[in-house]
């Protein structure tokens, strides 16, 4: 079910140049490797990200227990928090060999934890420092090294930060940004607030594709649907990212995803569950804990009759000692009675 430089060594990559059109937000606490094959269920093409891991921890922490995934994730992205050149280069060498499709470092969080340490949004009031970020990245790995920011912080005129910004890490190799349209408040909001309140500027980040056509462009930030996502690719940019959205209501964000690559991979949501009860199977086999999984799938019926149940069951019995299968059967017949009320 793993993938490592422990077990397999280093995988293959498959192509995945494509997979920027459509892709999952790296979010803390939620997009694990149980949320991402969760979510592949749902679509064959888009980049799955996962949650934001300090390059810190990756040199001196517990290296397949943060490092090791699914081979089903593919395409899937490692985000790397850090601001220092030489341990940042450091954890992209120890995790070039899980054979990750993107490394991606994280200039957009504006949490008190990663501004303590000097690295999300913080950096975009140091480019150069992150320049020398992805240069030191860039050197030990075959695997694109991406950057995620925002359109600037604080007091910060994205107007000519951002450009400028981008223009920086074009010139130390960088041709994939990914731009969460809005600033971030590093001082007055919490990270809660810093994705709801401060204004979003899509228009400025199409203008970012139309200044620098010859690099990879995407969007994130407030983008709730696969119609919106459409919209904003028709406008030029290269991808779309999609968030919270995508957690709370997969099935909307996800399922039928593959259609903005031309494929009709589109399975309902029953069909989602049982493919993933293998998975499940074998975690619950592993010694792994129902609820560890089953937290991420709450959502899957948003909108449709007997989703509170869905829910409820779930909620209320996964996480009790001895929690298999038999709960998700629980879970759905639930569902299944409410739908036809």
């Amino acid at each position: 079910m793993t993938t490592g430089a422990n077990d397999t060594g280093h995988p293959e990559r498959p192509l995945a140049q494509d997979a920027r059109r459509l892709s999952v937000a790296p979010m803390m606490d939620w997009t694990d490797r149980h949320c991402r094959v969760f979510h592949r269920q749902m679509t064959r093409r888009a980049m799955l990200y996962t949650e934001m891991v300090t390059a810190p921890a990756i040199v001196h922490g517990p290296k397949p227990r943060l490092l090791d995934y699914s081979q089903v994730e593919h395409p899937v992205a490692l985000q790397l928090g850090g601001s220092d050149p030489r341990e940042l280069a450091e954890a992209t060498r120890i995790a070039n060999a899980w054979g990750y499709d993107e490394i991606n470092l994280n200039c957009g969080c504006p949490s008190d934890r990663v501004q303590s340490g000097c690295f999300g949004a913080v950096l975009m009031e140091r480019p150069e420092l992150v320049a020398d970020c992805v240069r030191a990245m860039r050197g030990e790995t075959d695997a694109p090294v991406t950057v995620k920011c925002r359109i600037g912080v604080d007091e910060q005129d994205p107007e000519a930060v951002l450009p400028a910004f981008i223009e920086t890490l074009a010139g130390a190799g960088v041709r994939h940004v990914i731009i969460h349209a809005r600033k971030a408040w590093l001082q007055g909001l919490s990270p809660k607030e810093n994705r709801e309140i401060p204004p979003l500027d899509h228009d400025l980040v199409v203008r970012m594709k139309e200044q620098f056509p010859e690099l990879l462009i995407c969007i994130n930030g407030g983008i709730t649907s696969l119609a919106q996502a459409r919209v904003l690719l028709d406008r030029g940019l290269d991808g779309v990212m999609i968030g919270r959205a995508a957690y709370h209501d997969p099935a909307s964000t996800l399922i039928g995803a593959d259609a903005l690559w031309g494929e009709d991979f589109a399975p309902d949501a029953i069909a989602v569950v049982d493919a993933m009860r293998p998975y499940i199977a074998e975690h619950l086999a592993q010694g792994g804990r129902l609820h560890q999984i089953t937290r991420h799938m709450l959502g899957l019926f948003t909108g449709k009759p007997g989703a509170r149940g869905w829910r409820r069951v779930l909620s209320e019995n996964a996480s009790r000692n001895g929690a298999g299968l038999d709960v998700i059967d629980r879970a759905l017949a639930e569902l299944q009675a409410s739908a036809a009320a």
